[in-house]
């Protein structure tokens, strides 16, 4: 369970996250200057929309893919604030994959290993592919991979970084409704 593990806040604060039990999370891993940083906007809406019925996002920047975030912790917090309008909880950047990946993220990868791919998913991983990157599964292939997190804190659902916030809502109200 995702209870058992504890995390820094984006002021190096030590966040255990059995605080979120009993909620539906969405954890995503962020970058402020990667072509899918708009995907702010999307988790925004489905914050704004799902948050009073105990739904969290959990923002984890990543700098691992091209250096995509390199901003220091509040650098990117006040980017987000300002251009996305976010109010989702933030965290401390971190590595999701490789000997240094957190642990958090360790877990999340073992437990849904892959996501569905559709015909723009392909696209995506031929086109990380050109520019060099390594693509394994069960890694994180890119910025903005999400994870759907159930109420007992056990993963639902992996999605690819292209799936659009939007696509997710459907997932989300079915664990809600649970």
């Amino acid at each position: 369970m995702i209870y058992d593990f504890k995390v820094k806040d984006s002021n190096q604060q030590l966040v255990s996250l059995d605080k979120y039990m009993g909620k539906v999370l969405l954890i995503v891993n962020t970058a402020t200057q990667c072509g899918l940083t708009p995907q702010y906007e999307g988790l925004q809406s489905l914050y704004n929309k799902y948050r009073s019925q105990d739904f969290e996002i959990l923002d984890f920047p990543c700098n691992q893919f091209l250096g995509q975030a390199p901003e220091s912790d509040a650098e990117i917090s006040q980017f987000c604030s300002l251009n996305y309008k976010t109010t989702f909880p933030r965290f401390a950047k971190i590595a999701v994959n490789g000997k240094d990946a957190d642990p958090l993220f360790q877990y999340l990868k073992k437990e849904a290993s892959h996501e569905d791919e559709n015909e723009e998913e392909k696209n995506f991983v031929d086109k990380l592919k050109s520019l060099g990157q390594k693509v394994l599964t069960p890694e994180i292939k890119w910025n903005f991979t999400k994870f759907l997190i159930n109420k007992e804190g056990r993963v639902v659902k992996r999605y690819s970084p292209t799936s659009k916030p939007e696509n997710i809502a459907k997932d989300i109200e079915r664990e809600l409704a649970k």
